[in-house]
């Protein structure tokens, strides 16, 4: 029997100037400008709809100084989707760029990884270097959520519907998941932040956001064993997947890109930097 395929979209709604300094351990020696997009994601096929994260809103990007283009969970209503409608989200972690507007979605259910909500509430967020990703009120209210018995826990990797499966991989927060879809074109990666760009990945360099770097270069092998290749993956944050993609429409140019679809171009590979060619 065949899996279910998928349609699979990131949709872009905030930005934010960046140097390449502030993505990798260590810095970087030839520093310069690195833009860093947000996304949130739409998986749908079979009569069912997955997102995946939920974003921040405009309070929350102003006060941390992001640039806010859209409101992601409008931009659902492009494909027909009341956020009302949507059962099933998944959160890939509960740091405040995919967990915002969590209560947008007022009949769903959250699939979390168990040791996510445990990191996010204990001991270590007493110190500012880890607790500043996090919004109190975002990790209250999936606390509020559990208690009306609308979050689902995970200890590991799971097919949540045939096809569509999460992945722990820890590192950049305790309780950090991917999401493997099926598509027409086979396998594709959903990274997250296990890789925030393309080029964390193929350098084995971490981004800056770090609980325990050696489980987060463990992830970048994860992601690269759970997809048909390095074309497969898909970044968290890097802007770079807005060129490579196609919009499923010319009204959504520049804010939707399809991920079912072969990129235009190859992304940075592990193989170029091994080389020297990067």
């Amino acid at each position: 029997m065949t899996e279910q395929e998928y349609e699979l979209f990131a949709i872009r709604y905030a930005t934010r100037d960046a140097r390449r300094s502030e993505h990798f351990i260590g810095g970087d020696p030839h520093d310069g400008p690195m833009p860093m997009d947000y996304f949130m994601w739409l998986a749908r096929g079979g009569g069912r709809t997955f997102v995946i994260d939920t974003g921040f809103n405009a309070e929350v990007a102003s006060r941390r100084k992001r640039t806010f283009l859209r409101c992601p969970v409008e931009t659902l209503g492009a494909f027909g989707i009341d956020a009302a409608a949507v059962e099933d989200v998944i959160l890939t972690h509960l740091h405040y760029d995919h967990v915002g507007n969590f209560d947008r979605f007022p009949n769903a259910r959250f699939h979390l990884q168990e040791r996510e909500l445990a990191y996010a509430t204990g001991r270590f967020m007493r110190y500012p270097g880890l607790s500043h990703s996090f919004e109190v009120e975002d990790v209250c209210g999936i606390v509020r959520l559990n208690y009306a018995r609308r979050v689902l826990f995970y200890d590991g990797d799971a097919e949540l519907a045939p096809g569509l499966s999460i992945h722990a991989a820890g590192g950049h927060s305790a309780g950090l998941q991917f999401v493997r879809v099926r598509t027409r074109r086979g396998f594709v990666v959903l990274a997250s932040d296990v890789s925030h760009f393309y080029e964390n990945m193929a350098s084995e360099r971490p981004f800056t956001t770090a609980l325990h770097i050696g489980e987060m270069l463990e992830g970048f092998d994860k992601l690269l064993k759970l997809a048909p290749d390095e074309s497969h993956v898909i970044p968290g944050h890097d802007p770079l997947v807005m060129k490579l993609y196609p919009a499923p429409s010319p009204e959504l140019e520049r804010i939707v890109v399809r991920l079912d679809v072969p990129p235009s171009r190859p992304a940075p590979l592990r193989a170029d930097y091994r080389s020297g060619t990067s």
